[in-house]
């Protein structure tokens, strides 16, 4: 192998980093702006200045014409080197500084001249225009040179042509001035491109600081890794700008809020409306990993504020973890329940073993009658009251819960719900987030108590949930139905304050309502209306001769045995 290093090339081009190129640009427009404005100003200079001559010319060729001795000698006296229109001429000349005064009659033929020996002659240029009464300014070749020329008629008292007076300014003298004005006017480009100069500096490196010395490859890297990042990532991104408008969202962010692109350049409650999703992405509710309820999502989301003002917050869908979360309580619950019967149903064949062994047996056959009597009559009372078999299965089960708790569950003998409704599975979250709270407001408090009552009218339900707890106060009244709001401390597993903001949203989604009050003799009192939340009865066909088609009844549900019936309020009274 070679020992010779490697030769390196010479690489020529533009640098990489934005601030140098950023400032070569700025200056290279600074220069070319300068240069061409000194181009511009230029050009209409020399033709300003060649104006200003033959004008000039021409003025001291009127004032010589205006002089009444110079006609009066032209027609007196012969063309001489020592005539008097000679001698006039030359005065006018050196006191005018002009190149030449050349006095001429009709001929064409001069009278005076700087040079003496061209009087007399013919002169070099068409005189035509003069002698015919026009005045003449140009800029023409003549015996002495390149000159600015103005010529003017020669007339006498009755207003009569007898000749013509050609004045010369030197075109050198022209050129001199113009000459003479491109320093000064350097001077000021030169003074202009250097505070050009000066301000792309200081803007560069602004823009140094800004971009932090990335180079343009880097950012344009950048950006296609953040667009990848933003689009790819299962989490919600909602990035704001200064004023407090949304500025970018990604797919994830717009699937979780439900909205779409029309929402960049708008503020949060113009996107999403007034709310707590929209408080928390404004900045006006604080705090890590803020619970919120939009549609039946459940979002965590987090907000951090940007060094330019803005900020950028993160949403994480936490719906399943929730489900899963109360999933978990209500088996929970559901063990201590069936721990609860199974200690109960031990104690019930210990009693009904003793009763067989001391020969009772009327009295064991009652037992044994009265256990499953109980039993048959709380699964009675529910599914006579609730035709849906989902929602009287969860009140079976609450009622277990319920009975391990020390709370008694009890239907309102008013309560008439038929097997139509639209969406079961949004009823039964209601129905089951409410008894959830009703219980935990009254498990431990004396002759506890909780009522439902399920009421329907046309196509509407009306739901009510009573308990015998504290109540909620007046001022809190609102704030229950707030995402992440609770007064109870929360389980290792999951949030508190999410199942009546989710009960309110479910309800408003179907157009109802969900308020809460104070229960007659204390307690709370919520009231869900759902004003279509049943479809409309079938209609009945005329009976035929052979069998109705159609579905068969369906056997009521069994539930557990607990310690504690569910009853309805009139049995309750009457108890």
């Amino acid at each position: 192998m070679s020992s010779t290093p490697p030769v390196r090339r010479l690489r020529l081009g533009l640098p990489r980093r934005v601030f140098s190129q950023v400032l070569l640009m700025q200056l290279a427009i600074a220069a070319g702006v300068a240069v061409l404005a000194t181009g511009l100003f230029l050009a209409p200079l020399g033709d300003q200045l060649d104006d200003q001559a033959m004008r000039r010319a021409l003025a001291i060729a009127q004032t010589t014409a205006q002089q009444p001795q110079v006609v009066r000698d032209l027609r007196t006296t012969r063309p001489t080197a020592d005539g008097p229109v000679q001698q006039e001429a030359e005065r006018v000349r050196r006191a005018t500084r002009a190149e030449y005064v050349v006095v001429m009659d009709r001929a064409g033929v001069r009278w005076s001249h700087p040079d003496p020996e061209r009087i007399g002659e013919v002169v070099s240029t068409d005189p035509g225009e003069a002698l015919a009464g026009r005045e003449v300014m140009e800029i023409d070749n003549g015996t002495l040179g390149r000159s600015a020329r103005g010529k003017v008629p020669l007339r006498d008292s009755e207003g009569r042509i007898v000749g013509a007076v050609s004045v010369g300014i030197a075109y050198d003298s022209v050129r001199a001035r113009l000459i003479h004005a491109i320093p000064g006017l350097f001077a000021y480009a030169g003074g202009a491109l250097a505070v050009g100069a000066l301000a792309s500096w200081i803007i560069s490196r602004r823009v140094q600081r800004q971009t932090r010395d990335l180079a343009f490859s880097d950012i344009a890297g950048l950006l296609a890794e953040r667009e990848a990042m933003l689009h790819g990532i299962r989490e919600g991104v909602v990035a704001l700008d200064r004023g407090g408008r949304v500025r970018l969202l990604n797919d994830e962010a717009q699937r979780l809020l439900g909205i779409g692109g029309e929402a960049v350049g708008r503020f949060p409650d113009e996107a999403l409306g007034a709310g707590r999703t929209a408080d928390v992405l404004a900045g006006r509710v604080t705090g890590t990993d803020l619970l919120t309820v939009r549609g039946q999502r459940v979002l965590v989301a987090n907000r951090m504020p940007t060094d330019d003002g803005g900020a950028v917050a993160t949403l994480r869908d936490r719906t399943e973890l929730e489900q899963l979360g109360r999933e978990l309580d209500s088996t929970r619950g559901l063990i201590d329940a069936l721990r609860a019967q199974d200690h109960e149903h031990a104690n019930r064949m210990h009693t009904l073993l003793g009763l067989l062994e001391l020969e009772m047996y009327d009295d064991a056959v009652e037992f044994v009658g009265e256990v499953v009597g109980d039993h048959r009559v709380t699964a009675e009372q529910i599914t006579e009251r609730i035709r849906d078999p989902l929602l009287a299965a969860l009140l079976v089960g609450k009622a277990t819960v319920a009975a391990e708790r020390g709370v008694t569950l009890w239907v309102s003998d008013r309560t008439r719900l038929p097997d139509r409704l639209v969406d079961p599975g949004g009823l039964v979250t209601i129905v089951g987030n409410l008894v959830d709270n009703a219980l935990d407001a009254t498990a431990g408090t004396p002759h506890a108590r909780v009522e439902v009552e399920l009421r329907a009218e046309g196509r509407a339900v009306t739901l009510t949930v009573r308990d015998t707890g504290p109540g909620v106060p007046a001022d809190h009244r609102e704030l229950v139905f707030t995402a992440g709001w609770s007064t109870k401390e929360a389980p290792a597993h999951r949030e508190r304050g999410i199942g009546l903001p989710l009960v309110r949203r479910l309800a408003e989604r179907q157009g109802g309502s969900a308020t809460v009050g104070k229960a007659y003799g204390g307690g709370a009192e919520f009231v869900v209306a759902l004003p279509e939340a049943l479809a409309e009865p079938a209609p009945e066909r005329e009976p035929g001769p052979g069998p109705r088609p159609g579905r068969a009844p369906e056997p009521a549900p069994t539930a557990p045995v607990t310690p504690t019936p569910v009853t309805t309020a009139a049995e309750e009274e009457s108890r």
